[in-house]
């Protein structure tokens, strides 16, 4: 009997590290009750929680929950068997709902501002611009991709909930600042087109939340689809209005080469910080770490690895689409107006009235709505989504699309139809200018965490940003940061 007592104590399983884990592991053998034993296991589950809420082995503090928008979570197949170019066709599509916030109504008032007040000078910054928003959308990709988590998702997965919730709610106010950009250029381009009061339009703009919830039920190919179209019609406006204007194309040429002036010049520097705070959006990071998840691509690392090179080409070359537009509108307004001496265009409204009689076509003021509209048309599509990504990924909330759509349209709603209503024109712009600035403030706080993640070893694993990539990134960071402070500091100052 001593040898089988001895042998039972050394074949013993040790005991947990849990206080209360080893008292119920001594008292297993004793009739204790089932209210005590599902006390003590509750108390067990806290604690683990506690342990399992600092970083673990992979550097995030929590496991990864439910995919990204997970109603179309790896909905579009990727051929294993196609060609190269079917796979890249295949990742093709993200970039341009990305692209699409690089060129809202907000860039149109700061890329007029600029051209009709500087030529072509400015096209430079527009360039720099867009090489940032080239180097930050490659590195929400590659987030995505490496983690399976959108950047909301990310921030609720590696910081504690004091950080994370602050995050969150700036977030959100950025959203709500693109949407009042969207809803007053959607309400001045009816207006432009088939002369609806701009009071009137605002209210129409609610309306578009059924367009949205038509394309995700047919698939978010259709989405994609409907953007790029939107984006075609776009780029042949303003097409179409650059031949008729006749730009100096050596002028436009020296104008993507920088110069000294842009710093010396305190009027030009300031538009210089109007172009790039209104260039890279906040919500498009969210929306962009989100939305390249709906490619199914495989789960091995050489998979994930074509996965990110397809991905980046996608939005690069949809980015390059966003400069080409972005920059039309700043050669458009040097060569329409800067050239007939008109410098002070800062309305969008202006810019319509202005463009038939420089040009000598009343189609060129039609052909500027219509590009207009479909810009404001396409920022809602986006907006949507990228709300959707913000909300479900940092409080795991999930809210029907149309209610998401409907509370933020509304909240946008409000202050747009109230400045349109006492201040008109001259109101919507300055409003215009304002969510510019709002989403200059945010955007540090969006920028920040995605360096930070990408760049970490433990999180990213095998995909971890190089260490080339990752300090150009930083050297963005902070001149995004200090643009924005430069920024916020010139509107305080008036």
């Amino acid at each position: 009997m001593a040898d089988l007592r001895k042998r039972r104590k050394t074949n013993a399983k040790p005991a947990l590290n849990f206080p209360v884990a080893n008292d119920l592991h001594y008292h297993s053998n004793q009739a204790l009750s089932l209210t005590e034993k599902l006390k003590a296991l509750r108390i067990m589950d806290i604690l683990g929680s506690k342990q399992d809420s600092r970083p673990g082995q992979d550097g995030w503090r929590h496991k990864r929950g439910e995919a990204s928008l997970s109603d179309v979570h790896r909905s579009v197949h990727v051929s294993s068997h196609g060609s190269k170019l079917r796979r890249i066709a295949a990742f093709a599509g993200p970039g341009y709902m990305v692209a699409v916030g690089y060129m809202d109504p907000g860039n149109w008032a700061t890329s007029l501002a600029g051209g009709s007040k500087f030529g072509y000078a400015l096209l430079a910054v527009a360039l720099l611009s867009n090489l940032m928003a080239i180097v930050l959308q490659s590195l929400c990709a590659r987030l995505a991709i490496a983690s399976g988590r959108d950047l909301a998702q990310a921030c609720r997965d590696a910081f504690p909930k004091w950080v994370s919730v602050p995050l969150w709610a700036l977030a959100e106010i950025a959203i709500i600042a693109t949407d009042i950009a969207e809803v007053i250029g959607t309400a001045i381009g009816l207006n432009l087109i088939f002369g609806i009061p701009l009071e009137l339009g605002v209210l129409i703009t609610a309306l578009d939340v059924f367009i949205i919830l038509y394309l995700q039920k047919l698939g978010f190919r259709w989405v994609e689809a409907f953007i790029i179209t939107l984006l075609g019609v776009i780029a042949f406006c303003f097409g179409v209005q650059i031949f008729l204007a006749d730009p100096q194309w050596g002028g436009v040429i020296r104008g993507f080469f920088p110069t000294t002036e842009i710093v010396t010049n305190p009027e030009m520097l300031y538009l210089a910080l109007g172009i790039l705070g209104a260039t890279v959006m906040p919500h498009n990071l969210y929306l962009h770490s989100g939305i390249v998840q709906t490619r199914a691509y495989g789960d091995t690392l050489p998979e994930k690895r074509e996965a990110l090179t397809y991905a980046t080409i996608d939005s690069t070359v949809a980015l390059c689409f966003a400069l080409l537009i972005n920059a039309s509108i700043l050669i458009l307004a040097a060569a329409a107006f800067n050239a007939n001496g008109q410098t002070n265009i800062v309305e969008l409204g202006e810019a319509h009235s202005l463009l038939s009689p420089l040009l000598g076509l009343a189609i060129a003021p039609t052909l500027f709505g219509i590009a207009l509209l479909c810009c404001g048309l396409n920022s809602t599509v986006t907006a949507t989504l990228a709300g959707q990504i913000v909300m479900e990924g940092f409080l795991q909330m999930k809210v029907a699309p149309w209610v998401r759509r409907l509370i933020t349209r509304a909240i946008a709603i409000v202050p747009a139809a109230f400045v349109t209503i006492w201040y008109g024109d001259a109101g919507t712009a300055e409003l215009l200018i304002l969510t510019q600035v709002v989403l200059s403030l945010q955007l540090s706080f969006a920028v920040f965490p995605l360096v930070m993640f990408t760049a970490s070893k433990a999180k990213m694993g095998a995909l971890v940003a190089p260490r080339w990539l990752s300090t150009i990134a930083w050297l963005i960071a902070v001149a995004i940061a200090g643009l924005n402070v430069k920024l916020l500091m010139d509107f305080v100052s008036g």
